[in-house]
């Protein structure tokens, strides 16, 4: 069949294409970004109640009162006056009972053994939110591109922590413990700050969008970055520390301040035999390294706040003004913690506030990375 000749200056019809619009590669999943959001941030409350019931755990020496480790059918407690009984026999063959508790009561056990199977009861939990979390949103393909992988590594670091949880109760049973060794307690407690800084770093990306985030990391202040970096690093450090002391009790060696006793120095610094032992068990000498270290800390604080005054970013700025303040702030429930000799409800705010701050240089950092956008004017 012939066709028409078409004219010269016929127009042609032309086909309609889509025009890109900013925010595409977010369109469709904001709504899950938030629920994602949300979800994170659950996590990191349950998380940082978790840590605070642990620290009371130990506080009230209540870590080995349950001296098997049944990840299922751990979940139930005792459930009869035999049950009690046999947990109270189990209890009584190690020698946290045998050196320090011979008295104690059956009720007393209760007690202890309680507050154990709470903080095991809690991670349960954490587990479960995480788990379910995950599998409503990966099953209703509502993850982000690149979010599985964060959200797996989540898991895997939580289940990390669950086996390092057993692993310290089992050094507090072997013969001659009575308390879990501080370096395991230090491990647990610090891969628990691991995560938190895992989940608040998320919870900042996903809160911002990627087309946002790619433009702001055009304006990263690279230098404040790396001293954030650097500041994290010695923070993380300190915890350990903290929870050294916390391990063998150095809390309560010396309650003055500026000195320890009459002097700078504790004494006896070097008593223990080999010397490495000293750095994790002579309570002088670990508690003298963790002054030493927060007075070390509290400076470089104030030099990288010094540095973030010349952001050109005021809500940068305004980031690394908090983190000071919650810095001076924990510098000074330290000295109070110390000078008190540790009572329970000091040194457990002593620890929540190591997380507020761990949080804030976390954001700090974040947004010298990814700073906020602003106006000429200078507002966001």
């Amino acid at each position: 069949m012939a066709t028409k000749p078409r004219k010269l200056f016929e127009d042609v019809a032309t086909i309609e294409r889509p025009i890109a619009t900013p925010g595409g590669i977010d369109r469709g999943r904001r709504d899950a970004r938030g629920a994602i959001r949300g979800w994170l941030m659950a996590l990191f409350g349950l998380l940082v109640v978790m840590i605070a019931v642990g620290g009371l755990t130990r506080l009230t020496g209540s870590g080995l009162s349950i001296t098997v480790w049944a990840p299922i059918t751990g979940a139930i407690p005792p459930l009869s006056q035999a049950d009690w009984e046999a947990e109270f026999d189990l209890y009584r063959q190690i020698d946290q009972y045998l050196l320090m508790n011979r008295n104690m009561t059956l009720e007393e056990f209760k007690f202890i053994y309680w507050w154990e199977w709470g903080h095991r009861q809690l991670g349960r939990v954490i587990g479960l939110v995480w788990g379910a979390g995950f599998l409503w949103f990966f099953l209703r393909k509502e993850i982000p591109p690149g979010w599985t992988p964060r959200l797996l590594l989540l898991g895997a670091l939580g289940g990390t922590q669950g086996a390092i949880g057993w692993w310290m109760v089992q050094g507090g049973l072997q013969d001659g413990m009575i308390s879990v060794p501080s370096t395991r307690l230090a491990l647990h407690l610090g891969l628990a700050f691991v995560i938190l800084g895992y989940i608040a770093w998320y919870v900042f990306l996903i809160g911002r969008r990627q087309q946002d985030l790619m433009v702001a990391r055009r304006a990263a202040e690279r230098g404040l970055f790396s001293l954030s970096s650097a500041l994290m690093a010695l923070a993380f450090v300190q915890i350990l520390l903290g929870a050294l002391v916390a391990g063998i009790d150095a809390g309560r060696a010396f309650p003055t301040w500026p000195l320890m006793g009459d002097a700078f120095l504790p004494p006896y610094p070097f008593s223990l035999d080999p010397v490495w032992r000293n750095f994790i068990e002579n309570a002088g000498l670990v508690q003298f390294i963790h002054r030493m270290t927060g007075y070390a800390l509290m400076l470089f604080a104030i030099w990288v706040w010094l540095v973030s005054i010349r952001s050109p970013n005021p809500r940068t700025r305004e980031a690394f003004v908090w983190m000071l303040g919650a810095m001076v702030l924990q510098v000074v429930i330290g000295i109070v913690t110390v000078l008190l000799m540790a009572p329970w409800h000091v040194a457990i705010l002593h620890q929540f506030v190591a997380v507020i701050l761990w949080a804030l240089i976390m954001r700090a950092r974040f947004l010298a990375l990814y700073p906020l956008p602003q106006s000429v004017r200078g507002r966001r």
